[in-house]
């Protein structure tokens, strides 16, 4: 299982005619060949994307479970897809990101039956947030509780004559709304606040519509958020889709662990229940004007959760946390023990307003089903509360995040429960793929969490040549991290690289701190390196100055397409680690500012590191290291995207190679070769800065 050619299935049974027909699709002169010479493109088959193709089709006709983890290049798309739509059976498939939902459902599967020939029936079924909600819509347009910004009212007129048009009310096809988020969430439903089948627009619900769809459908590609808030909540129609499917692939799977953690938690806020009262108070005030001291109940409430955050915050100071500067929006909250604060010792007087709030809407439900949902949504906060008041389960982590406000929190520590339970609903296939899923063959990190450790197992290598294409560069002059100087050092070292290459350069961070301080030092750093260059030659020519693009500052989808206009470096959290597929010479540098260790802060993992302790294992070997080993291979994969891409990975921490791990976290990244000097980068980045040149020369040609 080490080399593509000699990649295996582990516990492997028969395909037969399946495996027979995969084997036409993919072999040289078979259909994807002779498809591809028809349309004038180049195919070149690749055993390994055969190996995996074929180890689908084997797990499919035995309705087996397989993990296969397929690098960058080997095409796991149609290596899974092609079995799948040839099987004819009932087929369920889940991503971590609506891009590759949409992808699949817009071109990979209709392009795909169009060559072999497949009568597939396929939907696109995405969380209702997703949809256009006509009655929420419709309540707007009459007049909203709150006023609306003048852009957002012209963005409101751009909806209605959407929705006079749209078949399926994806809003993923409404452009500008991705960066509305406040309108956006007052056009769509959520599970409380859907009035079923009291709305008047039941029979054309959109969210109503995707679910018909997909149950009419021979193949429903859905999302993990979709799948686990099904689990979760039972409000996605998805329970009764799993029954009749025979197979289920998750493509993207190594997110499936945290969207999973993630969505069986609970949460709970003071400021939870404003935003319900507050969102309520318009609607009791229109329905039962008069009929109940609404303007009083909601001025008691807001004093009483005001009094309880005011009392928690004094409690943390009081036992020595600073609480003085509170973490912005945009800043990771504090995070500390659930214990750490003792309930009985806050001001509880909020549960009482709220709970008279409550009754005050009770005894008016009749009057609206509007009013009906919102009692539903605040006896699922108070449930919340005795959920968190109650003994922690076995397997299962508390705390309390402290920023802008208080958040109390629990979660499990793995989602195998679950998916046992997901299986135990009936013999099917069970397919889990992604270029990373662990550091070693028997794939670890991914089985365990998932309760998968007996599950048939694939790794097919990337088939890129990295020795020839990629170089792998670790200063040894830079700062250690933890040093004050280091996030100051790797920002000028980018700086550098980016100038040389005329940007093409992205700065991967561990934290969001880092981001915006290396964000800023960058764009100083670039001017004074533009204005010394000016200097040196000021007769010469001047390329224009490099955007310095800062995740947070935009929406993700506008700062890939800034950056991707040219002449650009984006620096990037654990947003830009993984999921961005930049090909070619737009991309040539990747810079990761230090190695990815959980922080110290992270309820998750320290229970996680707690629990391999106490069973006698070393928690930093079994989890730590992994883990980052994990989050390496994803940021290393950003660089090298196709065949023919050329470029360097800059790992600016020299624990890589000073510490004994980091021959561990070393085998985990691609064979790239390795640079020890100055001068050898130099190089390096004049052969890319020439052949990116030559290319644009060629394409402006």
């Amino acid at each position: 299982m080490q080399g593509t050619d000699s990649a295996k299935v582990e516990g492997s049974g028969g395909g037969g005619d399946l495996a027979a027909q995969v084997a036409h699709v993919f072999a040289p002169g078979g259909t994807l060949s002779l498809a591809a010479h028809l349309g004038g493109v180049t195919y070149q088959p690749r055993p390994g994307q055969q190996d995996m193709a074929q180890a689908v089709s084997q797990a499919i006709a035995a309705s087996d479970t397989l993990l296969v983890e397929a690098g960058t290049g080997v095409g796991k798309t149609y290596g899974y897809l092609v079995p799948v739509m040839l099987s004819g059976r009932r087929a369920l498939i889940s991503t971590a990101t609506k891009s590759l939902q949409d992808q699949l459902f817009a071109r990979d599967i209709p392009r795909l039956r169009d060559l072999l020939g497949v009568p597939v029936q396929v939907a696109l079924l995405k969380g209702r947030a997703n949809y256009l909600c006509q009655e929420h819509l419709a309540q707007l347009q009459d007049g909203p509780d709150m006023p609306l910004a003048v852009w957002e009212q012209k963005l409101l007129e751009r909806i209605t004559r959407w929705a006079s048009r749209t078949m399926d009310g994806d809003l993923s096809h409404m452009p500008g709304i991705e960066q509305a988020v406040q309108l956006r969430a007052r056009v769509t439903s959520t599970r409380e606040s859907c009035l079923g089948a009291d709305c008047p627009h039941a029979k054309d619900c959109f969210v109503n519509r995707a679910r018909r769809n997909a149950m009419d459908a021979d193949v429903v590609v859905i999302n993990h958020h979709l799948f686990f808030a099904d689990a979760a909540l039972r409000e996605t129609g998805f329970a009764e889709l799993l029954p009749s499917v025979e197979t289920v692939v998750f493509d993207e799977a190594h997110q499936l662990i945290d969207v999973g953690v993630a969505f069986l938690g609970v949460q709970f806020s003071t400021a939870q229940v404003l935003e319900l009262a507050r969102e309520a108070h318009p609607v009791a005030a229109l329905h039962a004007k008069g009929l109940q001291p609404w303007d009083e109940l909601l001025l008691a409430l807001e004093r009483s959760a005001a009094a309880f955050a005011d009392r928690a915050f004094a409690r943390l100071a009081e036992m020595g946390h600073d609480v003085t500067r509170l973490p912005t929006r945009q800043e990771q909250p504090l995070r500390i023990p659930a214990d750490t604060l003792d309930w009985a010792e806050l001001d509880w007087s909020w549960a009482q307003d709220f709970q008279r709030w409550q009754a005050a809407l009770q005894s008016v439900r009749e009057i609206s089903p509007d009013i009906d949902a919102l009692i539903e949504r605040g006896n699922e906060l108070l449930a919340r509360v005795q959920t968190l008041a109650q003994p922690l389960p076995l397997d299962h982590v508390r705390w309390l995040e402290v920023g802008q406000q208080l958040r109390w929190l629990q979660s499990p520590l793995d989602i195998r429960d679950l998916l046992a339970q997901q299986r135990a609903l009936g013999p099917r296939a069970w397919v889990y793929t992604s270029a990373t899923l662990g550091n070693e063959p028997q794939l670890r990190w991914f089985s365990h969490a998932a309760g998968l450790e007996w599950a048939q197992r694939l790794v097919v290598p990337s088939p890129f040549d990295y020795p020839k294409n990629a170089r792998l560069w670790v200063p040894s002059h830079l700062a250690l991290p933890g040093d004050p100087a280091h996030t100051d050092s790797v920002a000028r070292m980018g700086a550098h690289l980016a100038h040389r290459l005329g940007g093409r350069t992205f700065v991967l961070v561990t934290s969001l701190r880092a981001m915006r301080q290396i964000g800023e030092l960058l764009r100083t750093t670039l001017a004074e390196l533009r204005a010394t260059q000016a200097a040196l030659d000021p007769g010469g020519p001047l390329a224009p100055p490099l955007t310095v693009w800062v995740q947070g500052e935009q929406p993700k989808s506008a700062l890939v397409e800034g950056f991707l206009q040219g002449r650009a470096v984006l620096v990037g959290s654990h947003t830009f680690w993984e999921g961005v597929d930049v090909p070619g010479e737009a991309l040539q540098c990747v810079v990761i500012d230090k190695l990815p260790f959980n922080p110290p802060d992270d309820p998750i993992f320290r229970a996680r590191e707690r629990r391999v302790t106490e069973s006698g294992g070393n928690a930093f070997a079994q989890l730590q290291l992994v883990d980052a080993a994990i989050a390496l291979k994803q940021g290393a994969g950003r660089l090298i995207r196709t065949e023919t891409d050329r470029g360097l990975l800059v790992i600016a921490d020299v624990r890589l190679v000073q510490k004994s791990y980091g021959r561990q976290l070393l085998g985990a990244l691609p064979p790239m070769t390795r640079l020890q000097r100055w001068p050898e980068v130099q190089q390096w980045l004049a052969d890319l800065a020439g052949v990116a040149s030559a290319e644009g020369a060629a394409h402006a040609g």
